[in-house]
């Protein structure tokens, strides 16, 4: 079973490159953020998203995983929290309008095996502040978070006062890397031993296993890189491996 997960695309085609170049698929996860660039246009944006969805649509023989980005939800017409940088007021209308056509193929979260989809991260905290220390189990988180996103999605709302949301009961889409690993070993419930997270949001110069493995103990892994290296992750046969498109 083949596996291509893909960072952050906000917009950027370079996903395409990726399914070219690898054979025999069987699942793409996009991490999320298919929005807000400097550098593209809404337009272009717009049409990216499109031809995502459309690969979804006529690859029936791919899982196609699309998870939702701290990019994307505000964009939902039933999220309130629009305050985020290069939101793009003027045309908010129009994405709004292409997210909800599609909301049926978005979700908060995923998992296989033993490894945990988001985009941002996990926090037991956050779990805590949103079901009760008691009412939720390791077992269900993916079902839990898009329950909570299809009934409740303003959860999901930027929390805190640090503006770069490094807090540990940050929410899923926001959460930062010190935050999600700091608190994941020191809570009673941390997910540490139950699952490796893999996730984007904080841009990474390169994607980097070898340092994952050294400071993070293989647990997490971090994908915003399709801006940066290009790089990718692939998952096979519970092994891990890079490739880049550029």
């Amino acid at each position: 079973m083949k596996t291509v997960v893909l960072g952050d695309t906000h917009g950027r085609s370079n996903w395409k490159l990726a399914i070219y170049q690898e054979e025999s698929i069987d699942r793409v996860i996009f991490i999320g953020d298919y929005f807000d660039s400097f550098e593209l246009s809404a337009v272009e944006q717009i049409h990216n998203f499109k031809e995502i969805i459309n690969y979804k649509e006529k690859n029936p023989q791919v899982e196609v995983v699309l998870l939702i980005g701290n990019h994307d939800a505000p964009y939902f017409p039933e999220f309130n929290d629009t305050a985020i940088s290069g939101y793009q007021h003027r045309m908010a209308p129009s994405i709004s309008q292409v997210i909800d056509e599609n909301r049926h193929h978005l979700q908060m979260a995923y998992s296989f095996d033993n490894f945990l989809f988001t985009h941002a991260g996990v926090s037991p905290t956050f779990m805590d502040g949103e079901f009760g220390p008691e009412g939720w189990v390791k077992e269900n988180v993916v079902r839990d978070l898009n329950d909570l996103w299809k009934y409740k999605p303003n959860s999901f709302e930027f929390n805190g006062s640090d503006p770069h949301g490094d807090n540990t009961y940050q929410t899923p889409i926001w959460i930062r890397p010190k935050s999600l690993m700091s608190v994941n070993k020191k809570h009673e419930k941390g997910l540490k031993k139950d699952y490796i997270q893999v996730v984007g949001h904080t841009t990474m110069r390169k994607l980097d296993l070898i340092g994952s493995d050294k400071f993070t103990g293989g647990r997490y892994y971090f994908v915003d890189t399709m801006e940066t290296s290009g790089d990718y992750l692939i998952i096979e046969d519970n092994k891990l491996r890079t490739n880049s498109v550029k």
